[in-house]
């Protein structure tokens, strides 16, 4: 039986793995294959045995030995696995089939007529737009160069997730026989750095989103692939155990004018720029390891066209993170940044929504949640407020903990550091403009028969002090928060004729009637 080489990519009993060591083990007869396994619970250790390392693994304790067997998988090509899932072999009935109706579990049997002639239609490959390959196990392109393009030329969407392609270099080769390829998902791989880099130069000239989630990419090896790829505007990197974002020595510096985009009836047209990244406008990081975002110090290393970045469920506990945020993205107009340790373990966590607004000036949406201009003037007002009533050993110091304190005063009117200074329209009564809610919990939505009385009676109030002006989907959100749930979640404002649920997410609560001492009630969905 042939022996895999090292870096090849095997699925054996369900669960897929790369091969880093072949060979005999001390102690025992014939060979054994070591395994990193992509799921870690399918490892006993990291490659060692009785003290002598064999091979390591990038995560710890996720490798094995396995003897070689049948039973593993090397994969097989790309044309192959899309055969595979896309054509049905013929019957050959001329009249009519019996089927079982797949969401019947066996139950309904229908009869058919002439399902060849629509087998013929599904085998035609070159109709495919959309392909997925997930869990089909590619592993290699097709020997002959110009067998996948003449086979299915007309893919704009492919998804290679959880598969045994061991390479980039795999990947360019499949993709370069692919001329109209605008999406690539390759998540839960685990990819080999190309031998090649200018061969993917030229394999995804039309390529504008790339999905790299789960696969362990390093910052710095992510930005030298995708610098090679001119058109790129998406790219998704959640899940890759991220612990910085070191940029790379080696990433292609590239000069393109950025796509333009439309916004309402504004557009941002076309503009250049020096970047070692390349020109993306949406950028996904969530669920990472990240716990500091320092400032940029190159500009030639800011994402310059940046307009949507997801920082979600990482370890960011700092607001110097944030105030590095602009630095970094000087266009940043949508951030997800939910379940960041800075919006829950902060002191100033309950006002966490507007000092994010003030700290970034170019926001325009933050957690989902549409950001009004007066919602943006209200929380510019009261980010000075703040800032203007603590104590700071030096101006200097107040400056470094708070960049964009000068900018946001000169915004209002008003300079910061004369004490003679006209105070700033509603400054001093800003926090006494905080409106203090009272919500209770339902177990289930109210009917007319609902006895909110008991609901009312039965536990304290939770007690929630916001601006007028937050829209109701960040009031919705600060409510689960509070409670330490995430679930969606429907609110009802107690009116003299009983409660009235609030339905529009983009209305502030002012808009929806809610003042001081409202009293609402919440049930999670």
């Amino acid at each position: 039986m042939d022996l895999p080489s090292i870096g090849t990519r095997i699925s054996h009993s369900g669960n897929i793995g790369t091969v880093r060591f072949v060979g005999p083990v001390d102690g025992t007869n014939g060979a054994w294959i070591g395994v990193e396994w992509d799921d870690p619970s399918r490892g006993k250790h990291s490659g060692t045995k009785d003290g002598k390392v064999y091979f390591s693994c990038s995560v710890p304790n996720s490798g094995s030995f396995i003897r070689p067997s049948s039973k593993i998988s090397y994969g097989t090509s790309f044309l192959k696995a899309l055969k595979s899932k896309y054509i049905e072999a013929f019957h050959g009935a001329a009249g009519q089939e019996t089927i079982i109706l797949g969401s019947s579990n066996g139950a309904i049997e229908v009869e058919a007529v002439n399902l060849d002639k629509i087998r013929g239609k599904f085998a035609d490959l070159t109709r495919l737009r959309e392909v997925s390959l997930d869990n089909e196990l590619p592993a290699t392109c097709d020997a002959s160069e110009g067998t996948i393009r003449q086979a299915c030329p007309s893919i704009r969407g492919l998804d290679l997730s959880k598969s045994l392609i061991p390479s980039w270099d795999v990947v360019a080769s499949i993709a370069a026989e692919l001329p109209n390829l605008e999406r690539l998902a390759l998540n839960y791989n685990r990819l080999q750095m190309p031998h090649d880099p200018a061969r993917l130069s030229s394999s995804f000239p039309r390529l504008t989103e790339l999905l790299l989630n789960a696969t362990l990419i390093s910052w710095a090896h992510m930005q030298e692939i995708t610098s090679l790829m001119p058109r790129l505007e998406t790219v998704e990197m959640g899940y890759n155990c991220l612990a910085d974002l070191v940029p790379s020595a080696h990433a292609k510096r590239t000069q393109a004018s950025a796509p333009s985009t439309s916004r309402g009836t504004s557009a941002r047209t076309g503009h250049s720029c020096v970047a070692l990244t390349g020109l993306y406008l949406r950028l996904t990081l969530a669920e990472n390891g990240i716990q500091r975002i320092p400032p940029c110090e190159d500009k030639a290393h800011a994402l310059s066209s940046l307009l949507h970045l997801s920082l979600s469920t990482n370890g960011l506990a700092a607001w110097s993170d944030v105030d590095a945020l602009p630095s970094w993205c000087p266009a940043l107009e949508s951030l997800m940044l939910a379940e960041n340790p800075i919006l829950t373990n902060s002191e100033q966590a309950q006002h966490a929504r507007l000092f994010i607004i003030a700290r970034i000036p170019t926001l325009i949406q933050l957690d989902g949640s549409t950001i009004t201009p007066k919602e943006r003037t209200d929380s510019e007002l009261f980010y000075i407020s703040y800032v203007s009533s603590q104590t700071y050993p030096s101006e200097a110091t107040r400056d470094h903990e708070h960049p964009r304190y000068r900018a946001i005063c000169e915004k209002h009117g008003t300079k910061p550091d004369d004490p003679d200074r006209p105070p700033v329209k509603d400054q001093r009564n800003l926090r006494d403009r905080l409106i203090e809610l009272k919500l209770y919990a339902l177990p289930e939505p109210p009917t007319a028969s609902t006895d909110l009385s008991a609901a009312q009676t039965a536990s304290e109030p939770l007690l929630l002090r916001v601006l007028p002006t937050l829209p109701l989907k960040a009031f919705k959100q600060r409510i689960a928060k509070a409670v330490k749930r995430r679930a969606p979640l429907r609110v009802w404002l107690l009116l003299e004729d009983g409660p009235a649920e609030l339905e529009v997410d983009t209305n502030d609560l002012a808009w929806l009637g809610l003042e001081d001492e409202s009293v609402l009630f919440f049930c999670f969905t």
